[in-house]
């Protein structure tokens, strides 16, 4: 018998997606703080510049206190149809390379290159190739990771960013993640890393170093994701993408959400966002799904489905909102929100008659 070939795989991250297109399509916004997202007081940050990040400007960050961090912050509406434009120039190339992708959202995505279909010889020089072709076509440059599983691989992109390339190869992979903070590690919000602190866990060695038994006290079922990504083990395959069943966009948020107005304006944002993908996809659905994280990582879900498919992203966050209110307030604040449409048709389809309306819990 012969071993299975170990895994190659790349996370491509653009650098600052949503501010770098509008910096590209704008020369006068360039080399300045920008924040892509409202401006008003009941405003969100969608996205940052790299020149804005330097105040500590951050997405979903409610952009009153943007402007209080960085008083010369330049303000921009997003545009999400032009982002999915440019989305689709880089999965295009992504294709070129591999049809095993997975893509995380706009700007992201995890690729299977196990099978060298271009004969560039290795992981790393595929990963070059597509970042020089993703600079050549669109304008914008992507980091990378290169490295045998996905979560190593993530972490990897975010090591030299921006416009750099990260290669972690499988013997180096444990010591790669044993030197890092948890903070870094995906899923580990500021909430669990501030309850980490506390534990005495500061880094992956500190976390590796903790019994399983341990972990499960403290973090329940989250605990065998960290005690297997502490060790640099992780064995998801990069699902490709298949027929969507469901259209949406979550955020977890730097700061929990707790009043009202930061509340109604991240939900309007996501709202935004999953609607972007809608328009993408030229598909229409009749059930909207609220989907709201605590700060004690307890989820809830809540769903409204109605006659006719839905018409705009106005009435998306009209469901939303009907939806959010019986919850509110949360106590402890929010730290995720996320919105979806199901029960999809394409605009090619038929659309046969409405159900009643009707709420799932």
């Amino acid at each position: 018998m012969t071993e299975a070939p170990v895994r190659k795989i790349i996370h491509v991250d653009m650098d600052a997606f949503y501010a770098s297109v509008e910096q590209r399509d704008a020369p006068e916004l360039r080399g300045r703080p920008l924040a892509v997202g409202g401006s008003s007081a009941r405003g969100v940050v969608a996205a940052a510049s790299y020149e804005a990040r330097v105040f500590g400007v951050r997405s979903a960050m409610p952009s009153s206190v943007a402007r209080r961090r960085c008083p010369e912050l330049l303000f921009v509406k997003p545009r999400f149809e032009v982002y999915a434009g440019v989305s689709r120039q880089i999965h295009a190339i992504f294709a070129d390379y591999t049809a095993e992708i997975e893509p995380l959202s706009l700007d992201e995505a995890y690729l299977d290159v196990t099978i060298d279909r271009r004969g560039l010889g290795s992981a790393k020089a595929i990963a070059e190739e597509i970042r020089a072709r993703i600079k050549q076509v669109t304008g914008l440059t992507a980091s990378a990771g290169v490295s045998y599983n996905k979560f190593i691989a993530k972490l990897a992109s975010d090591q030299n960013k921006p416009d750099g390339l990260c290669v972690i190869p499988p013997g180096k992979g444990a010591a790669f993640v044993a030197s890092l903070p948890v903070k870094r590690f995906h899923g580990v919000g500021p909430v669990t890393a501030a309850k980490m602190a506390r534990l005495g866990i500061e880094t992956g060695a500190d976390l590796r170093d903790r019994p399983i038994e341990f972990l499960r006290a403290h973090f329940g079922s989250y605990a065998d994701y960290l005690h297997r990504a502490a060790r640099g083990i992780d064995e998801r395959p990069v699902r490709s993408s298949r027929e969507s069943k469901s259209i949406g966009a979550e955020r977890t948020f730097e700061t929990n959400l707790s009043s009202p107005e930061d509340i109604d304006a991240a939900l309007a944002h996501v709202a935004s966002a999953a609607w972007a993908r809608v328009e993408r996809k030229q598909a229409r659905g009749r059930t909207v799904t609220l989907k709201l994280r605590d700060s004690q990582f307890h989820t809830i879900t809540r769903a409204r489905s109605i006659g006719d498919p839905v018409a705009s992203e106005a009435e998306m966050l009209a469901i939303g909102r009907m939806l959010i209110a019986p919850e509110l307030p949360v106590a402890g604040g929010i730290r995720l929100l996320g919105l979806t449409l199901s029960g999809i048709v394409r605009a090619h389809e038929e659309v046969q008659p409405g159900l009643p309306l009707v709420a799932a819990q």
